[in-house]
């Protein structure tokens, strides 16, 4: 290269091929520069498509399989819920004061109990407080028999002031209508004979029935 540029005409030729090599060079490299992006951009790109469309076939599927199993379970039938009969209550269990079921014992009740007519009196004194009740069995005390409703209210106001749980049945006696102020039926000797102190003590009369074992 210094030979062929050592006069003068002949060197500005040579700096100017020279210049010209190394701009074409420069130009060849920046191209292939460009054209290796381009590529890899494109590659990138390409990757991106295929990682989606993988995603989405997999979401297809379990979609697709998600709503086949929900729609099986609502089509198979359901099994009818087997009814159980409820058990009658016993209204005399062992260990309670009243039996539960003593509103359908009220109703039975007339069916059950041997009573003195009270046609001509309308209260009968309970035994001395001294005398226990010492015989097993199912017992109600009655407080009470009127002609008047609102007398058997009035006595049953007084009873629950005591804390005794009391209730008004009507009842047809011969021709007449009678109202009857009934605690119970209570099972335990105990607390009959309680019921029966609390009441004396309040200056209530109160009728014993026994009307069953």
């Amino acid at each position: 290269m210094a030979s062929c540029c050592s006069a003068s005409p002949r060197r500005r030729v040579c700096e100017a091929v020279t210049q010209a090599m190394a701009r074409l060079t420069t130009r060849d490299y920046k191209s292939a520069q460009r054209r290796a992006l381009d590529f890899g951009r494109l590659r990138e790109f390409g990757a991106g498509v295929l990682v989606g469309a993988v995603l989405a076939s997999a979401l297809f599927v379990y979609m697709g399989g998600k709503r086949l199993a929900t729609q099986e379970a609502a089509e198979e039938p359901r099994p009818e819920p087997q009814r159980v009969a409820p058990e009658a209550a016993d209204p005399t269990a062992a260990g309670t004061g009243q039996a539960p079921e003593k509103y359908d014992f009220y109703e039975m009740l007339p069916n059950f109990e041997v009573v003195v007519p009270e046609k001509d009196k309308e209260v009968k004194r309970d035994l001395p407080a001294t005398a226990r009740i010492e015989r097993p069995g199912v017992y109600v005390l009655q407080a009470g028999s009127y002609r008047n409703q609102s007398d058997a209210d009035r006595v049953r106001a007084q009873l629950a002031l005591q804390g005794i749980d009391a209730k008004v049945q009507r009842v047809a006696v011969d021709a007449d209508v009678w109202h009857r102020v009934r605690i119970g039926p209570v099972t335990r000797l105990e607390d009959l004979n309680k019921l029966r102190k609390q009441l004396q003590a309040a200056e209530i009369d109160a009728l014993v029935i026994r009307v069953g074992d």
